[in-house]
């Protein structure tokens, strides 16, 4: 069973120019997981929701972000196997995450 770890990502851009920067840079973000060594599937966008898929060490690791008005809420799908990697995975989406709003 996996284990939800969620991240907010605080913003003040509103909900479309927020969803407007992460559309604009999941390229850079595929680069990013591709370097890391993981495989990600194509991201899907259900209205202010982005799904996405990656793989991490034969393991699955499934999310969404949904972007609001003022936070973009991270929700990641950590298989239990992947659990000891949380603080980890915490801190790199909230760093990574920033960045994908900033200017």
């Amino acid at each position: 069973m996996a284990n939800p770890l969620v991240v907010e990502i605080p913003h003040q851009l509103g909900r479309a120019e927020a969803r407007r920067r992460i559309e604009s840079r999941l390229g850079q973000g595929r680069d990013l997981v591709q370097k890391a060594g993981l495989t990600m599937q194509d991201p899907v966008w259900t209205g202010d929701t982005l799904a996405f898929v990656v793989g991490a060490m034969g393991q699955t690791v499934s999310g969404t972000i949904a972007v609001e008005d003022t936070t973009a809420r991270v929700e990641v799908q950590l298989p239990m196997l992947l659990g000891v990697f949380s603080g980890k995975v915490r801190q790199v989406i909230a760093e990574k995450g920033g960045e994908l709003l900033a200017a």
